[in-house]
């Protein structure tokens, strides 16, 4: 029963028992979720297909985890937030920039090492051809 509580401590005060246990199945993952469809289905019916449209219609069905899609998504948009320090946020802000400009040239240079990468297989794919071509004319001239 703990555990309930401990899962749960995000959620407001005034949430339900279907938060709670929403909250619950995600802590125990995806098939703990699949466990309470099937026994939805056993039991009756109608919950197992409520549950499994949930499911889906939440991307819990095809998701590697519940909770971490979670903590990904609000770990990102806190990342975003100001913190009301603006040395700290200017300092967040440039290393950031710094961050996205390392990635644009990161990104630039593999775009040139495909590049190249295509031109030396073209020009070999074209000095095969002609030799083969060369090689085919000799073969010709020969008979």
């Amino acid at each position: 029963m703990t555990t309930v509580h401990a899962n749960t401590a995000e959620l407001p005060t005034h949430s339900g028992w279907l938060a709670c246990s929403e909250a619950w199945l995600d802590s125990k993952g995806k098939g703990a979720w699949i466990f309470a469809m099937v026994l939805g289905f056993i039991f009756f019916w109608p919950v197992g297909l409520a549950l499994l449209a949930y499911m889906i219609w939440s991307k819990r069905m095809f998701s590697g985890s519940c909770k971490s899609k979670r903590t990904v998504h609000h770990a990102a948009f806190s990342a975003m937030k100001p913190t009301g320090n603006s040395a700290f946020d200017a300092y967040k802000t440039e290393t950031l920039n710094r961050l996205q400009q390392e990635q644009d040239a990161f990104e630039a240079f593999l775009e040139r090492l495909r590049e190249a990468k295509d031109k030396t297989e073209f020009d070999q794919f074209m000095d095969d051809r002609a030799r083969n071509a060369s090689k085919d004319r000799a073969e010709e001239a020969v008979e």
